[in-house]
């Protein structure tokens, strides 16, 4: 989800974080840079054939043992970023999955001698969004890059 997330705002928060560039290992779930990065702090891996994508370093990363020449970039997410992916991450768990309500891919419907519709966004979704892009876009769009 975190790589996805990134990859929808196109917005890595790099800023002035360190870059390394080489070989690098994991083992037992753990990059072997592990030490210059902040805990709490996210990171993205290039080149891994296993790996590849955006990770929060918690102590907890199940990455896969592997051997890579690549790259590492340490990100400076903003506090509002991170608060913002566990609110989404709470919301995928409760409205992201085919079989909810919410996620209907219909806007109305009629069986049986029932229908209903569901209200329109002001961006013709469904309201209330019919995905986390639309559920939070006002929120997202403030550090969205174009």
């Amino acid at each position: 989800m975190l790589t996805e997330f990134f990859q929808y705002l196109r917005n890595w928060f790099y800023g002035n974080e360190p870059r390394f560039d080489g070989d690098f290992t994991i083992a037992d779930g753990q990059l072997n840079i592990s030490e210059d990065i902040k805990l709490g702090q996210y990171y993205r891996i290039f080149g891994s054939t296993f790996n590849d994508g955006v990770y929060l370093h918690d102590g907890k990363e199940a990455l896969l043992a592997e051997t890579f020449t690549g790259t590492v970039r340490l990100m400076a997410v903003p506090r509002e970023v991170s608060t913002l992916i566990s609110e989404i991450s709470a919301w995928q768990a409760k409205y992201g999955r085919v079989d909810t309500e919410a996620m209907s891919p219909f806007a109305s419907e009629s069986f049986g001698g029932y229908s209903y519709s569901k209200g329109q966004s002001s961006g013709g979704g469904i309201a209330g969004g019919a995905n986390w892009q639309q559920a939070f876009a006002s929120r997202l769009n403030l550090w969205k890059k174009v």
